[in-house]
């Protein structure tokens, strides 16, 4: 049968090839599956990633799919819609891959306030990481809109006190959050304007409020609420971290999940992971499902050895 492979992988970012690239080079047989949606899509570059600063995403994951495929992995151009017991693999397009284990790195996706042209200017001048795009903003007035169904208390700050590092020029739209005299202070003293009421929508160059007004920004971060493409890991029965609706599913250091023979990396399993880190989660969960083969490569070699009795 062609379609076995020792690990499929799910998710061709820079996390599952990453481990896909390290299998690979171990002579496993490795196929990946991507879907063709990354999330950092929108991103004209990406950033942090020592000697890769810069780089476009799309070009990122072409080299690591060359890289893959020249050590013998496979990579698929096809969406996983279902794993059966024993790690059978079903594919959109009717396909079915047989498994020994699996990695899991599908990614999470950004969900938006309800505000008019956020969605438009995503990646572009709509940003949410200041790490990822707090440079290229640098010295520029910028804005920050509060998002308070995604922060609990004392985090709705957060963000805007973070791009203060990269501009003297920040404005924070509170969007109905009630700002303490505390937080009104610290926000005070580092010269962050405040600009109170309703948010109509975010133009190229400026926040528009419902009253008609527009402040100047040539640049806005906001924090999406995060959502994991885990379904897979859940219908696997891998825990989750809190409940089943909002929950994390758990994974160890090397991305072990709770069910045997899945591991996960990257945004599915961590939020706050960017491209570098989704990489070395990667390249963790390799070694750690490499070694796991390896020990079950030789159960089976000593059974077979102590079957024809030497």
């Amino acid at each position: 049968m062609n379609d076995v492979y020792d690990v499929v992988v799910v998710g061709g970012g820079a996390g599952g090839l990453s481990g896909a690239l390290v299998l690979s080079r171990a002579r496993r047989r490795v196929a990946v599956v991507d879907a063709g949606s990354p999330r950092n899509a929108p991103a004209e570059h990406m950033h942090g990633y020592l000697s890769r600063d810069g780089m476009a995403p799309g070009d990122l994951l072409k080299v690591g799919r060359g890289e893959v495929e020249g050590y013998g992995g496979e990579v698929i151009d096809d969406r996983v819609v279902g794993i059966d017991p024993g790690f059978f693999v079903r594919l959109e397009s009717g396909r079915v891959l047989r498994a020994r284990r699996i990695l899991v790195a599908s990614g999470l996706k950004d969900v938006l306030p309800d505000v008019p042209g956020l969605q438009e200017g995503w990646g572009k001048t709509v940003l949410h990481c200041p790490y990822c795009h707090g440079w290229e903003v640098r010295d520029r007035p910028v804005g920050v809109l509060a998002h308070p169904e995604v922060y609990g208390s004392g985090m709705v700050l957060h963000q805007v006190e973070l791009v203060r590092q990269w501009s003297d020029d920040v404005v924070f739209f509170p969007r109905g959050y009630e700002l303490s005299d505390e937080e009104r202070q610290r926000l005070a003293a580092r010269d962050i304007r405040v600009v109170e009421g309703v948010v109509a929508a975010v133009e190229d160059g400026s926040v528009r409020m419902s009253d008609g007004n527009a402040v100047e920004r040539e640049a806005v971060f906001v924090a999406p609420r995060f959502v994991p493409n885990d379904e897979l890991l859940r219908e696997l029965g891998c825990e989750v971290e809190v409940d089943v609706e909002n929950g994390q599913v758990q994974v160890d250091a090397f991305g072990r999940t709770s069910e045997f023979g899945v591991w996960a990396v990257g945004n599915v399993v961590d939020p706050m992971a960017q491209v570098i880190s989704a990489a070395a989660g990667g390249v963790k969960a390799a070694a750690a499902l490499n070694a796991d083969l390896v020990q079950e490569d030789i159960e089976r070699a000593v059974e077979q050895h102590r079957k024809h009795g030497l």
